[in-house]
This record gives structure tokens, C-alpha cells and sequence, in this order.
């Protein structure tokens, strides 16, 4: 009897535990869905448009608690090629989330600005694999509108003047090397990651704080462009830093935006009066 109750039972355990399998999987992709749709309503969703030169999307992260009379950095954040568009969406997939989680809310409350770059146009209109470039006579379409749009944003939100501060991965690298030598009086400190500059305008970034990081086996980004920065804004007499992380490829940003200590430097940096 005891043989005929299990013979009669196994089927229906057999079927039961794989169900639980898939319900316990279910629900973990669900937390970590509503998890990641939990950062990224933090960020909202708007679009520039000035009277020409057609529209900006981007996401705007506000600190947790507006104080009123004080007034908060602004972090500008550049994604690379990979994620252009006009979704107002994917260029949040790398690197955001460090400054939008709980723990960077908390310990640096700031504005973050992450714009979108359309689809066949870049942040600076260089080549991204050669060996140097010449900075273009004038900045992108997107570059101009992003610029418009932080002259405004200046202009009516608490934001701290001194503590402004450029970073971007890859293509967003470049885009950070390019407006900080277009404007470097705007800027209390760049973080540029796997990108490159012109380095003859080295002068010009001599007195903002920069930290570079880039991947020592990097296939996309020759890894001579970020120590080449460096070097040129250093020998300038510059405050440029550099972290090369010998076995990583490309991707260098997930182990710079996940650095405490960046972070740290970063939001402690104040513009200073020879900046300006």
C-alpha cells in the first residue's frame, strides 16, 4: 500500500517542485525588475527645446530633500555610442545607478543631468579609434543643445555654481574631454572615462581637477588617448589623476562608478577663482 501511495504521489511532487522552481525564479526577476524601475522613477523624464537647433532629451535627478536656500552640485552625465537614441531610457544602462542608488543619495545629494544623444550623431564628431584627433572649430548639435540646457538649468534651479562637474564613458569620455576644453571656467572637476581630447588644448584644462580612468585592454578606445590627456594637461601644470586597470577591456566604467573613493574626490572637488 505504502508503494502504490508513493507510485501514486511522485508524479504530482515531481511536477510541483519544478513549479516552485519557476514561481521562486519568477518573483527574484520581478524584485529585481521593480527594483531597477525603483532608481530610474528617480530620475525624470524631460525633453530641451530651445526656440532652434531641434531638442534634447534627458533624465534629471533631484536631490532626496530640497533644503530651502541651499544649493546642490550638478553632475552631467554623457552615456556612450551604444546607448543613442531618442527612447529618453537606455542611456541610464551604465553608470547612473552609482550616483541614483540610496547610499550616493544620502551621502551626496546632487542634481544629475543624463542626456541622450541621437542616433548617427556623437557628443564630439571626432574618430574614436584614432591615435589623436584635432578638436572640431564647434561643438555638436547635441553638445550646443546640452549646453543651452545647462545655461537654464543654472538659471533656475538651486545649483551650486562651484560644484559643477563633467563625467562620460567612451563616446560620453570624448564628449567630456571636448566640453571641458570648450568651457573649462564651467567646471569644478571632470571624471572622463575610455575617452580622449585634443591634447594641444591642454592649457585650457590645466586648472580644473580631472581623473581619468580607462581599461588597459581596452579594443575600442586605444588606451594612449586617456594616458596622453593626462600627460598634456599634467605637463601644462594641470590636477589631471589616472587609474588604468590593466585586465579590463572597454568597460572600465563599471569599476570607476562603483569606486567609493571616485566618488569621494568627486563631490569634494570645488571650483577654484583661476578656474573661473
Amino acid at each position: 500500500m505504502i508503494t502504490t501511495w508513493l507510485s501514486a504521489c511522485l508524479p504530482a511532487l515531481c511536477l510541483v517542485l519544478p513549479m516552485q522552481e519557476t514561481v521562486r525564479k519568477t518573483n527574484e526577476a520581478t524584485k529585481a525588475q521593480e527594483k531597477t524601475m525603483a532608481w530610474k522613477s528617480l530620475l525624470e523624464k524631460e525633453v530641451w527645446k530651445p526656440e532652434t537647433n531641434g531638442g534634447l532629451p534627458y533624465r534629471m535627478m533631484r536631490p532626496e530633500n530640497l533644503e530651502p536656500g541651499k544649493k546642490y552640485p550638478l553632475v552631467i552625465f554623457l552615456h556612450g555610442a551604444g546607448e543613442r537614441g531618442n527612447d529618453n531610457e537606455v542611456q541610464l544602462v551604465h553608470g547612473v545607478k552609482d550616483f541614483a542608488n540610496l547610499g550616493a543619495r544620502k551621502k551626496y545629494p546632487c542634481f544629475l543631468v543624463a542626456p541622450q544623444c541621437p542616433v548617427n550623431k556623437q557628443w564630439v564628431q571626432v574618430p574614436w579609434s584614432s591615435p589623436s584627433h584635432d578638436m572640431p572649430p564647434k561643438p555638436s548639435q547635441p553638445a550646443s543643445l546640452l549646453v543651452g540646457l545647462l545655461d537654464s538649468l543654472q538659471k533656475t534651479l538651486p545649483i551650486d555654481a562651484d560644484r559643477v562637474y563633467i563625467t562620460g564613458l567612451s563616446m560620453g569620455g570624448y564628449g567630456s574631454w571636448d566640453l571641458l576644453a570648450r568651457q573649462p571656467e564651467r567646471f569644478a572637476a571632470a571624471v572622463p572615462v575610455c575617452g580622449g581630447g585634443d591634447e594641444k588644448k591642454a592649457e585650457r584644462m590645466k586648472n580644473v581637477p580631472i581623473w581619468a580612468f580607462h581599461g588597459g585592454q581596452d579594443g575600442a578606445v586605444p588606451v594612449s588617448r586617456s594616458r596622453n590627456m593626462v600627460n598634456a594637461v599634467n605637463q601644462a601644470g594641470g590636477w589631471a589623476k589616472y587609474t588604468e586597470y590593466p585586465e579590463v577591456g572597454h568597460d572600465s566604467w563599471n569599476a570607476c562608478y562603483a569606486d567609493p573613493e571616485m566618488m569621494a574626490w568627486l563631490f569634494a572637488q570645488v571650483r577654484t577663482s583661476k578656474a573661473r
